[in-house]
């Protein structure tokens, strides 16, 4: 049974989340990395942000430890750096969306 108190260890961890989750575009990188590792530069289009503004987000999120960079050929392509981050996200999107109910039209939703 999970206790009210927690290390200073986990409350640092729940705090870089909480950065890494506090700007819209690393959070967009974060949902669009739950199914595939993903180039800069399709994150930066997908997300609509110069490769520049990508590259900085990337780096906070490498610091944040929650991004890792997979060496391919002469390029790096990005993925979650835990697999529990993935399910993780997809509860705390179901947990918005009980929060915001008009999010998302039920089963047509691509949340």
């Amino acid at each position: 049974m999970p206790t009210a108190s927690a290390s200073l260890t986990h409350t640092a961890a729940v705090a870089r989340l909480g950065h890494a989750l506090s700007d819209a575009t690393r959070a967009g990188v974060l949902l669009a990395l739950r199914g595939a590792p993903r180039y800069p530069a399709e994150l930066a289009d997908a997300l609509g942000v110069s490769r520049q503004v990508m590259s900085n987000h990337l780096a906070c999120l490498r610091g944040c430890g929650l991004v890792e960079s997979v060496p391919d050929g002469r390029r790096s392509s990005y993925r979650l750096a835990d697999p529990h981050l993935a399910p993780a996200l997809d509860e705390l999107m179901r947990v918005t969306l009980l929060v915001e109910p008009g999010c998302c039209d039920g089963d047509s939703c691509t949340c």
